[in-house]
């Protein structure tokens, strides 16, 4: 029986390109271990990021590799790993230096869902077997108390040094005006208060080691966005929208903000894309859109994912457990997962194109 040795395999894998980067994998390093016993092979690709959507197509490309070239070859095992690749802008700052990417959530206007879409985002990014937390910077109207259950008068520590010890739901922590305010207050601040309060946010907060810090942004385009966009670098903003076509033009003025700001912008969200009845279990588009997904053509963003209106999601918002935690196994949980997996790759391949040099994202990204 021929042998197979460890540089047969090596030399099979610089066949096998990364489905989205278009290099091979040994050349982006992401082979860490290859064990040969017999005819059969073991070995761990590590990922940039724990959400990556192309697992199976990668473990695919390597069998057909390796049988294809090797024809005595066994049992091929392929484990993954992960390690999420932080944004280069982010290692740079000093601000933040335990967090690796920050995902801002906006949208033109308000009543879109954007502060659903932003806590189970974070929630399913962290199913998926990321470190994220969640930062509410939507400082006059603060939504997270409710969403994630947060009591009123539950406050956040201190810790030594006047760092901010952030509250932690579902093993993930949380940040808000709305901690730090009783529930019926109303907070009346002009622009320069605003930013003095999202710099400690930024900074005086201990949020630890993440990979993913999500956003959660004021609708529009105001004070807040700017102070943030000159405190910190965003790895990445999500525009969440609805089907209506007033809606449309209310996002075309949030891409050009985020344009304006130089964040870049991974993609578009349509939220309450229909209406899935609990009776007869039917998508109803109520309001307006449907299929035809042309209407986004001219903005030239990828559309990211599209969420329809049920009534799980909201009573789940309204009880403080958001869809993801509260029904893992639902329908609407596995669109946020599968947004979750979209996102983190669209910004997995954004960094690696950022360090590589390689051709933009919007050239070069895979439809998932």
């Amino acid at each position: 029986m021929e042998t197979i040795s460890k540089e047969d395999i090596m030399a099979v894998l610089k066949t096998v390109k990364d489905p989205d980067l278009h290099k091979d994998l040994v050349t982006l390093n992401m082979v860490r271990e290859v064990t040969v016993k017999g005819r059969d092979v073991f070995m761990e690709i590590v990922l940039t990021t724990p959400a990556c959507p192309l697992k199976d197509k990668i473990t695919e490309d390597i069998r057909l590799a390796l049988r294809g070239m090797i024809p005595q070859i066994g049992q091929i095992d392929v484990k993954f790993g992960s390690e999420v690749r932080g944004s280069r802008s982010m290692s740079e700052t000093k601000r933040l230096p335990g967090v690796k990417n920050i995902i801002a959530v906006g949208s033109g206007k308000g009543g879109v869902g954007k502060s659903t879409v932003a806590v189970n985002l974070a929630l399913a990014l962290q199913q998926e077997g990321a470190k994220a937390g969640l930062l509410d910077a939507d400082i006059y109207g603060p939504s997270m108390p409710v969403m994630c259950g947060v009591k009123d008068g539950e406050k956040p520590k201190l810790a030594p040094g006047n760092q901010i010890v952030p509250i932690t739901r579902f093993d993930m922590p949380l940040m808000s005006m709305g901690f730090l305010i009783g529930a019926n207050d109303a907070v009346v601040w002009r622009g320069p208060m605003l930013a003095k309060m999202l710099q400690q946010f930024l900074e005086q907060v201990d949020w630890g080691n993440l990979d993913y810090l999500v956003l959660d942004l004021p609708p529009g385009t105001g004070d807040v966005q700017l102070t943030l966009s000159q405190l910190i670098p965003i790895s990445g903003a999500v525009v969440v929208t609805t089907p209506q076509d007033v809606a449309l033009a209310d996002v075309t003025r949030a891409i050009k903000m985020f344009e304006m700001t130089k964040v870049p912008i991974l993609g578009l969200v349509e939220n309450m894309s229909g209406f899935d009845c609990p009776h007869c279990h039917k998508i109803s588009s109520i309001f307006g859109g449907g299929p035809d997904k042309s209407r986004y053509e001219k903005l030239k963003i990828p559309l990211l994912g599209e969420l329809p209106l049920e009534t799980e999601t909201r009573l789940a918002g309204d009880a403080g457990v958001p869809i993801v935690v509260k029904d893992p196994r639902s329908k609407q949980a596995e669109r946020f997962r599968t947004l979750a997996r979209q996102i983190a790759a669209a910004l997995s391949i954004q960094n690696f194109k950022s360090d590589l040099e390689l051709p933009s994202l919007q050239e070069n990204t895979t439809k998932h």
